[in-house]
């Protein structure tokens, strides 16, 4: 699942800190039934290597952070790790990536003199192995080595890790790889002091008047995931480098928290994430990298239960080791993402103006006719309870119905067409291959389920009445 015909994906980290873990051919099976078809692990797990055989998924692999010293000061300890954790998987499995390390910089310092050597040795023995342009070596870091990440147009690395971070980015510049980020919008909305607007965090609309805008080049930020990416562009820009792509390695939100973590809550986990596929799928990148696609990873698969720390630390999974989704998600045939399907959506654009998006919802669920009970609370598309989640559902119900009569998809330029069947979960979109006739009613029955005027107050987002000047998120350290 989650790919499409220009390359962006939506891949999925499996921790195994679980107390009941599936076994591995149940896990490979899971990810088959909801059609993952990128995977990171992180180690080089024998027994789920063997099982992802034959699958096709595309595989990350991890180097685990007490392996790297070892690594990077031996080359034949590089050398033997690939032999026995790549080489002797390949073809059958298809290992792709290795992530060396995680977060090496921040978590273990007194390795870092040593993590691109380990990477070097790494990726000389993959040429030994004729797999180095198969298999791509890099290391994620967390946003925590750019101090100041925001506005992004001048975000840098922190300069205590100068000599390091160059070494690093001239590698991966060398061996045609890429940056891996892992990024959270959680941490940096609950550790933001109140900053900037949960509805940032979540991917969510904001108000014209209370956009977040980069004082020096103008750009307008439509989520943090957007800025925290873009960020890293311009630090890598910073320090004299380009070409260099970011792939996200985890992002995620809890879905459960403690006394004192109101934010970690199931709904939103599953606007966050939800978000987040239809913003990677879109094949866009951030404002600075607008053709660039952000691929990425959510974190993760299971709760991981065994995980030290607060309620949260273990409960970012979107699956029950069951296979059951935790929350509604786009998982399984109804999501898939891949590009090719012969159908055409009309959906409302994430970006779009919220003022329009409300008009134009209110529009399509009275004036235009459109079926939008699905999407009343309780209902199979009440969630997520966002106005582009209504509005999508809303516009295209009215596309199917009345474009053989000529109506459009554009509702004051806030709506875009799509062959990427947005439906998820329980709730199918019209025109969905599994909708049949669902949502779609009959010419006869045509007419709007609640008027314009209620459905405005029952939608009608709740908007911050805090004002939040570029000028001023300048200063701000996520």
């Amino acid at each position: 699942m989650f790919s499409n015909v220009l390359g962006a994906f939506v891949g999925i980290n499996i921790g195994t800190d679980v107390s009941t873990l599936p076994s591995e051919t149940d896990i490979v099976a899971i990810l088959k039934a909801h059609q993952f078809t990128h995977v990171r692990l992180y180690d080089a797990n024998t027994r789920l290597l063997k099982a992802l055989a034959g699958s096709g998924i595309e595989v990350m692999v991890g180097v685990m952070n007490e392996e790297v010293l070892g690594i990077g000061e031996t080359p034949s300890v590089a050398a033997a790790w690939i032999n026995k954790n790549v080489a002797a998987y390949v073809p059958a499995t298809n290992i792709t990536a290795i992530a060396v390390g995680s977060e090496v910089l921040t978590s273990i310092p007194n390795a870092s003199s040593v993590l691109v050597s380990a990477m070097n040795y790494l990726h000389k023995a993959l040429v030994a192995a004729n797999l180095n342009f198969q298999v791509k070596v890099s290391t994620p870091q967390s946003m925590d080595i750019i101090p100041r990440s925001f506005p992004p147009s001048t975000a840098t690395f922190n300069s205590s890790w100068n000599s390091t971070i160059y070494q690093l980015l001239q590698f991966l510049k060398n061996t045609n790889s890429f940056y891996m980020l892992n990024a959270y919008p959680y941490y940096g909305y609950t550790r933001g002091n109140g900053i900037f607007p949960i509805d940032y965090a979540l991917f969510q609309p904001l108000p014209s008047v209370k956009q977040i805008v980069d004082p020096n080049t103008l750009f307008h930020y439509n989520s943090m995931f957007d800025a925290m990416v873009d960020a890293t562009y311009y630090s890598i820009e910073a320090s004299n480098f380009t070409g260099i792509p970011v792939v996200v390695t985890e992002a995620g939100w809890p879905w459960l928290g403690g006394a004192k973590e109101p934010d970690a809550t199931i709904e939103n986990a599953e606007t966050f994430n939800n978000n987040l596929i239809r913003r990677v799928l879109n094949n866009s990148g951030p404002p600075s990298q607008p053709t660039i696609p952000i691929n990425t990873y959510i974190y993760e698969l299971f709760n991981e239960d065994k995980r030290p720390g607060p309620t949260s630390e273990k409960n970012w999974g979107v699956l029950f080791t069951n296979g059951s989704a935790v929350y509604p998600l786009n998982l399984g045939t109804s999501g898939r993402a891949t590009g090719n399907s012969s159908a055409i959506f009309c959906v409302a654009k994430s970006d779009a103006d919220l003022d329009k998006l409300q008009d134009g919802l209110n529009w399509a669920c009275g004036q235009g006719q459109a079926n939008c009970s699905a999407i009343q609370s309780g209902q199979p598309c009440f969630l997520p309870d966002s106005l582009v989640n209504h509005a999508s559902y809303a516009y295209n119900n009215y596309y199917q119905k009345m474009r053989s009569a000529g109506g459009t998809c554009d509702f004051d330029g806030t709506a875009m067409q799509t062959d990427t069947d947005p439906s998820y979960g329980s709730c199918v979109f019209a025109g969905s291959s599994n909708s049949s006739t669902r949502g779609v009613l009959p010419p006869s029955s045509l007419s709007p389920d609640i008027s314009p005027g209620s459905w405005c107050s029952n939608l009608q987002i709740s908007r911050l009445q805090l004002i939040i000047p570029a000028a001023f998120l300048g200063l701000v350290l996520l």
